[in-house]
């Protein structure tokens, strides 16, 4: 309960999350700490949600055949939880054995040509058969082709919504058999709906939870590129299925391939990059918090040197620390109290900027 509370309140996201369970051991002892730490960043405590809210919240995941996995549990996916940027809950609803088998992405253009579509569908088809579970985001085109594929021998769809909510609506009889026969996962409460802030969350998770990511056909700056990207900044395999150069929707693969993506033809292709990664592999024990270590003795020559290296433009978290020449340790509080007090803003790749 007071974990998701925690998770819940609005200026806590994932690293957050992670770094008041480190310090403070337990939920119930963060949220206890957090106008103190927000006092001490110069700002007021965020709004933390009342029991009722977080109580009706789980009712509905239940009424929904949903349950929780929280990271720290033995059940939560472990190569999601070896990522910074790992959901510090999921909702999943259907077959939760899935997760603990091989997984790969599989993601492309929702505009997908008939050719595509039916490759990515046999692909998919090809890859569960040979017991490999198929990821994919549920949206139109190539994701529906590969759920659709690999719907018999295992496949999880991660959606950007909540449990409840069809998008797009077309599939809602496709996520619900997955959701019976397959598993969706989710991080966002019953009743949520899906906006464009929401995708590239859903992305992180689709590239988190496999082993490789396999892009079949993407326009440049496409969605499915984001998700090939953040599998590399994750070490996982990308993979890519070469198209026609005067097919727009190929260009995106193309320079995948060109940057040193695999080259894609077969299942096979696929199997064979992911050898070395060890198809049994499913990461790291997921973490486990220990005692935490409560604030420090930090004081306002300490904070004042954070605060005169930030700026609006995002820096790294590390170069801070160089700069600063602080303990690790204590830059990190430093800059989680400015969070808190709503004066600091997170962004991809481990930067932090003035907000």
């Amino acid at each position: 309960m007071a974990a998701l509370r925690l998770i819940r309140t609005r200026a806590i996201g994932p690293i957050t999350f992670r770094q008041l369970m480190r310090r403070f051991g337990t939920a119930g002892a963060a949220l206890e700490a957090l106008p103190e730490l927000a006092r001490r960043g110069g700002g007021r405590a965020p709004a933390v949600p009342p029991v009722r809210d977080v109580e009706r919240e789980m009712a509905a995941v239940h009424a929904l055949g949903g349950r929780y996995l929280m990271i720290g549990s033995a059940d939560y996916p472990a190569l999601l939880a070896e990522t910074d940027s790992a959901p510090p809950a999921l909702i999943v609803q259907g077959d939760g054995a899935l997760l603990s088998r091989p997984m790969v992405a599989m993601v492309g253009a929702r505009n997908a040509s008939a050719a595509a579509v039916r490759f990515a569908r046999q692909l998919a088809n090809d890859l569960s058969r040979q017991g490999t579970v198929v990821v994919s985001g549920l949206a139109r085109g190539i994701d529906t082709a590969v759920h659709v594929g690999s719907l018999d021998g295992g496949t999880i769809g991660v959606i950007a919504g909540g449990l409840d909510i069809f998008y797009p609506p077309e599939n809602e009889r496709l996520q619900r058999e997955i959701g019976t026969r397959g598993l969706i996962v989710s991080e966002q409460p019953p009743g949520t709906e899906p906006h464009a802030r929401h995708f590239p969350s859903r992305n992180r998770v689709i590239a988190g939870l496999a082993q490789g990511t396999v892009v079949v056909e993407a326009a440049p700056r496409s969605g499915s590129l984001i998700t090939a990207r953040l599998a590399a900044d994750y070490g996982r395999d990308v993979m890519a299925v070469p198209g026609s150069p005067l097919d727009p929707r190929a260009q995106g693969c193309n320079q995948l391939i060109r940057d040193g993506a695999t080259l894609v033809q077969s299942a096979a292709d696929i199997l064979e990059a992911l050898e070395p990664f060890g198809r049994n592999h499913v990461g790291a024990p997921a973490p486990v918090y220990q005692a935490g270590h409560g604030a420090s003795d930090t004081g306002e020559r300490e904070r004042a040197a954070v605060t005169a290296l930030l700026s609006p433009i995002p820096v790294a978290v590390d170069e801070i620390i160089r700069q600063s020449a602080l303990a690790a340790s204590d830059v990190h509080l430093i800059l989680l109290e400015l969070e808190l007090a709503g004066r600091l803003e997170r962004h991809a790749g481990g930067r932090v900027s003035l907000g």
